[in-house]
């Protein structure tokens, strides 16, 4: 079964907007990487500045040829002065990573 990495950022209320529209700006770059099964950004609604980058990946591998291209390139950006490079929007972040051991969708018709 898949595995799903989901990246804890813990992001200040007056950076939301920020990291939002820079999720909207790259929304298909992961979309055509080998392994790849699913995406979301979920916001946090009530109790904590943690927005939660939910990922389902084929197998740890696919995560990893992920991470060492396309991901790495699009996080590299700019100079290596970091002059050309936006701040960032999060604090901080935490790497959670599982494996699906069940699942279920909605029943078909």
């Amino acid at each position: 079964m898949s595995v799903v990495k989901i990246n804890v950022l813990t992001v200040p209320a007056e950076q939301r907007e920020t990291l939002e529209k820079r999720f909207a700006s790259r929304a298909h770059a992961v979309e055509n990487s080998d392994g790849f099964e699913w995406f979301e950004l979920l916001r946090p609604v009530e109790g904590t500045d943690n927005y939660l980058v939910y990922t389902r990946w084929r197998d740890e591998e696919s995560f990893q040829a992920w991470m060492e291209g396309p991901m790495k390139s699009a996080h590299q950006g700019g100079g290596s002065e970091g002059g050309d490079r936006p701040r960032p929007a999060a604090s901080g972040s935490t790497l959670w990573s599982f494996d699906v051991v069940q699942q279920a969708g909605p029943k078909g018709e």
